[in-house]
């Protein structure tokens, strides 16, 4: 019998943080990148290679980024889980800001999505999505004919996304407890990605204000002084983030207008 081949995922696939398709067996796996992926079932001892070097690895992440790994990590079929490896000299930085370096053992995927990151030169995050898909027991059961209910995602304009991004970029990288940046910090990591647009904090404030506003205006609760009371903190932000996350109108592929290399 002949070996089961990959389906490739194109670079303009939808992030696997907006779901994969339906149907799809127990086990499945779904690895994509900026420059595509794959998808493949979970036979036993099955492995999938990422990494620089496009010709030896099945998925190619950080390909003009000479701080990554020709091969840099690897998902292999062991019993009924997928495992991930660090293969390269830098560590993979897992969900709640796990770092999983070379001489670590595998750590078991959880089944659902879950981003891995790489650090490479000069700051530039590189992305790793992964799917796995979870057995019948671990999800609701089937509803064939109802239609489907798409989230809610939230329209903002480039520069407002831009500045969301900044803020949100911890809550992005599903670091263990993550806090908005400060303005400050928001304008000071926007002036160096696009120095021509001369950003201040109180520029800052205005846009997600106006966007805070926005959603507020259309019945998302918790974006107010008046709602939430004091002390503020940084909770009428963290709202606004969580907001557009479980819209998913912000998914991690998003913390690629941090890359000013690119």
């Amino acid at each position: 019998m002949a070996e089961e081949r990959p389906d490739e995922l194109p670079a303009t696939h939808h992030s696997l943080a907006l779901g994969v398709s339906a149907g799809v067996a127990p086990g499945m796996l779904h690895v994509l990148a900026a420059t595509g992926g794959i998808t493949l079932g979970p036979k036993e001892g099955r492995t999938v290679l990422f990494g620089r070097s496009r010709p030896d690895v099945h998925v190619c992440v950080g390909e003009d980024d000479l701080r990554i790994s020709r091969e840099h990590g690897a998902l292999t079929r062991r019993g009924d889980q997928w495992w991930i490896s660090t293969l390269g000299r830098l560590p993979l930085r897992l969900p709640e800001s796990r770092l999983l370096f070379r001489q670590d053992d595998p750590i078991p995927l959880r089944t659902g999505y879950t981003p891995l990151f790489v650090r490479g030169s000069h700051d530039r995050l590189h992305l790793l999505e992964v799917h796995v898909q979870p057995k019948d027991g671990d999800r609701p059961p089937a509803d064939h004919h109802a239609p489907t209910r798409p989230p809610r995602t939230w329209h903002l304009s480039p520069a407002e996304k831009r500045v969301i991004v900044v803020l949100a970029q911890r809550y992005l990288l599903h670091e263990m407890h993550p806090i908005p940046l400060s303005w400050r910090q928001v304008a000071e990591h926007l002036n160096e990605i696009r120095p021509d647009d001369n950003w201040n904090h109180k520029k800052v404030e205005r846009v997600v204000t106006e966007v805070r506003n926005r959603l507020s205006g259309n019945g998302v609760s918790g974006l107010t002084r008046e709602e939430v009371g004091e002390p503020i903190g940084n909770t009428l932000n963290h709202n606004l983030i969580r907001e557009l996350l479980e819209s998913t109108t912000l998914v991690p592929p998003d913390l690629r207008v941090l890359d000013h290399d690119g």
